[in-house]
């Protein structure tokens, strides 16, 4: 049997993949540690968590042995492209911002006065009236348009209709809603 010393750096990989050989991670840790804290440095991290990516990498590196493809890399390559990929991993989680809990956008919405909440039924009803009073084209044209948020050139294709043909309902219809709800909104 050849010494660690004498095997390649693949022959330790495959070593450990296959029979899970800590003499030949050792090795490997020996050989990639030091790189990998070097490399953790000079990108930025300090002594800790540079020391914290090398445990990460090396880990990786005994839990996925196995995975190790010498015809696509070699062994330094492999290594290396782990540890940059959990250092984005790491600068991705430090860097994303922390949920404010006193964000407006977090805070229950406050329940409507009473007088607001009659006044939007009102609305709301005025709003259907107008909307059944329209021709059932014209109704139509406006639920695909705002609703369902369809352009005028799909409405056009969707119904087998000209463009202009919804063109010109879409402008009645909102000509008509216009005049309709003018009168409440002064």
């Amino acid at each position: 049997m050849t010494s660690v010393a004498d095997r390649t750096n693949e022959e330790l990989v495959s070593a450990i993949a296959v029979d899970r050989d800590r003499t030949a991670f050792a090795a490997l840790f020996r050989q990639y540690g030091p790189k990998i804290e070097s490399y953790a440095l000079r990108n930025g991290a300090g002594r800790a968590a540079a020391e914290e990516l090398v445990q990460d990498v090396m880990l990786t590196v005994w839990l996925r042995a196995d995975s190790f493809n010498p015809a696509l890399a070699s062994v330094g390559t492999w290594i290396f492209t782990i540890a940059r990929n959990r250092r984005i991993d790491r600068i991705r989680k430090e860097t994303r911002p922390e949920i404010d809990p006193n964000d407006p956008a977090l805070l229950p919405v406050a329940d409507l006065p009473p007088d607001r909440v009659l006044e939007l039924s009102e609305d709301r009803r005025i709003l259907s009236v107008a909307m059944n009073s329209l021709s059932p084209e014209q109704s139509e044209v406006l639920r695909l348009s705002y609703f369902e948020g369809k352009t005028q050139t799909e409405i056009a294709e969707e119904r087998n209709i000209p463009l202009g043909t919804v063109k010109t309902r879409m402008r009645l219809a909102l000509g008509h809603l216009k005049r309709t709800l003018q009168p409440r909104m002064v």
